[in-house]
């Protein structure tokens, strides 16, 4: 199915879609989104209501095409190790493969991260029969980086279960560090040359302030939650993410993958719906934002529609702050 794409408009209006990774494959942007799932069901912070249990492909030829819905191309009933919850993916080319990277719930209702593969961007995509050993929360990137190497960030709060893992095992009484103390922040792993494990321990990555501090748990406005998207630009690495609670796309740079990361702004103002989450893609010389929000739904906070929306950079690097709804 198609919709006529327009910056700052819903890609596609037959579902609802989130949680947009993009990338430029084959010279076409390819956008691999969660489906969310029209019901009545009320809302926790635990994100029960995000039932999510398919992955769907959509394609632009350009950024005024019409996007294609590619379909359906992975459900929870064909992942042997997954119960429930097909929340943000991420997709990667490596080894001529396609790479789909994914969170959802074990049968013990923990979160780990999957792989599927394709031979082609759109898919279908077919699963592994087990999840990433040592894998666990949510929201995973994939960046692969110049030399080849491939790395993916993942982590995401509450619903996300990373402060259950603070111990290097899941517990499931795990509590956020004290407002003064440093916040968590998402994690990293290089992952193996086939992509399917890690080739080590995961790590957690550090976002300081302009001091070299660590950003603290109570700073909510730079605070790490949720969707950490990591590109390139100029030799640099931005490391953008979702604060939360304040419902901002907020991002730091280093100039090593693996951080530390040094804070430096806000990308995109707060969206219609309580979360936010993204990506950022260069296609056809310009560099592009994508998100979501629930103006199509009126607000309703698990009907989501993925937007997209032209990115700028100052000659320092910095990036210009986004208002989704400025006229």
């Amino acid at each position: 199915m198609n919709n006529q794409t327009k910056s700052n408009t819903p890609l596609v209006t037959h579902i609802y879609t989130a949680d947009p990774s993009a990338h430029v494959f084959d010279g076409k942007l390819y956008i691999y989104p969660s489906h969310d799932l029209d019901h009545n069901e009320p809302s926790n912070d635990n994100g029960d209501q995000y039932k999510m249990e398919d992955y769907h492909v959509l394609s632009l030829e350009n950024v005024s095409a019409p996007c294609v819905d590619h379909g359906q191309v992975l459900h929870v009933k064909d992942i042997p190790w997954a119960s429930k919850q097909l929340w943000a993916p991420d997709a990667a080319y490596k080894n001529g493969k396609y790479y789909l990277v994914f969170p959802a719930r074990d049968h013990d209702n923990i979160f780990r991260i999957g792989v599927a593969t394709s031979d082609k961007p759109e898919g279908p995509f077919a699963p592994e029969a087990d999840y990433i050993p040592g894998s666990f929360s949510i929201d995973p990137a994939v960046l692969v980086d110049e030399d080849k190497k491939a790395y993916v960030y993942f982590g995401g709060l509450w619903g996300g279960q990373l402060e259950k893992w603070q111990t290097g095992s899941f517990n499931p009484d795990g509590k956020e560090p004290k407002p003064e103390e440093p916040a968590l922040g998402p994690q990293v792993a290089e992952l193996s040359d086939d992509m399917l494990s890690f080739k080590q321990k995961p790590k957690e990555i550090s976002i300081v302030d302009e001091n070299g501090d660590p950003i603290l748990a109570g700073d909510e406005d730079r605070r790490f939650f949720e969707g950490a998207w990591v590109h390139k630009y100029n030799g640099q690495y931005y490391l953008s993410y979702s604060t939360g609670t304040t419902h901002k796309i907020v991002y730091a740079v280093s100039d090593n993958p693996q951080g530390p990361f040094t804070f430096k702004g806000t990308i995109l103002k707060p969206v219609i719906g309580w979360t936010t989450h993204h990506s950022i893609a260069e296609f056809e010389g310009k560099w592009y934002l994508f998100y979501h929000d629930c103006e199509m739904s009126d607000g309703v906070n698990h009907k989501r529609s993925v937007k997209f929306t032209e990115l700028t950079y100052n000659e320092d690097g910095t990036i210009q702050t986004i208002d989704p709804y400025e006229k």
